[in-house]
């Protein structure tokens, strides 16, 4: 698409819905929200053989707001009110649209060819983690 694509994850995104999600030139998250390609439930199952232990799965797998953003793989948290968006869904929507309004205002004018280029390249980075230096070639 040459057009921006913002994408929110509101409650809970997962599985193959959460790869279509990640193809966006912003993606932001509300801040009790939380994102991943597999259910906690289902990665313990895999990893541990033990759906029981969910809680130890959602905590490896860095799915909530702050994780992802410390990782890089959202571009912002929009604020919840109080206990949570459903405690005031008003102010809720108002921190929702300022953040759209600031992000379309951000893209806005930007060639087509650009916004999709820096959609894949975006994509492209997704997964690049190392947690040791590469080995020298010497």
């Amino acid at each position: 698409l040459g057009v921006p694509v913002i994408v929110v994850v509101i409650g809970e995104g997962g599985s193959g819905g959460a790869l279509a999600l990640g193809v966006g030139n912003r993606i932001y998250m509300l801040e009790n929200a939380v994102y991943s390609v597999i259910s906690p439930e289902s990665c313990a199952a895999i990893i541990y053989r033990d759906s029981g232990k969910a809680p130890e799965a959602a905590a490896a797998l860095k799915m909530t707001a702050p994780d992802l953003l410390e990782l890089g793989l959202i571009d912002g948290i929009v604020p919840e009110p109080g206990e949570g968006a459903h405690s005031d869904p008003d102010q809720a929507a108002e921190a929702l649209g300022n953040t759209l309004r600031r992000s379309l205002a951000e893209l806005e004018g930007l060639p087509a060819k650009r916004l999709i280029d820096e959609r894949y390249e975006k994509f492209r980075r997704m997964g690049s983690f190392f947690t040791e230096p590469a080995l020298s070639s010497s």
